[in-house]
């Protein structure tokens, strides 16, 4: 599987980049898994329903599953937080699987910037920073992109990956 990440500041757009990019490289016929960082304490479940009971009463990993979808919760019981390398070998085999966060990693980035920030570019310190895309003109010594031009973005990116 072929790995390809997005980073930025907070509000810089990261999100709904990702959003955009599965939409149009999935249009391309191109298979696509994503894997999002979360630096803060975050739940897919909801206290009440059986799924969280199970967990609150010490179950380390619970299957929710319906013929629409399944997701399997682990419950870390304050064991280390899981390498990005073994999050990516619990996918199921795709072409790319894009990476919002994560980025201290070594995969190859693009740094979504909006000027609105006011945060300067993390690229120039950052070698595994390949491009940015931004919502306005900057001077870098990567490609810089148009933050709103998806199909630009996703070019780049499976040019990059070599897909």
């Amino acid at each position: 599987m072929k790995v390809f990440g997005v980073t930025g500041w907070k509000n810089s757009g990261k999100t709904g980049l990702m959003e955009r990019l599965v939409a149009e490289i999935v249009g391309l016929g191109v298979t696509v898994s994503t894997l999002k960082h979360a630096h803060h304490s975050f739940d897919v479940d909801h206290e009440g329903k059986d799924s969280y009971r199970h967990r609150e009463a010490g179950a380390s990993q619970v299957i929710l599953a319906s013929r629409n979808r399944w997701a399997l919760m682990s419950e870390l019981r304050d064991a280390p937080e899981p390498s990005l390398s073994s999050l990516l070998e619990k996918l199921d085999p795709v072409d790319l699987v894009l990476i919002e966060g994560y980025k201290r990693e070594g995969h190859d980035k693009i740094e979504a910037h909006r000027a609105a920030t006011g945060q300067p570019l993390i690229a120039p310190q950052d070698n595994t920073i390949v491009a940015v895309a931004s919502d306005s003109r900057i001077e870098a010594s990567v490609p810089v992109l148009d933050l709103d031009d998806t199909t630009a973005i996703a070019d780049f990116i499976l040019a990059r990956v070599g897909l």
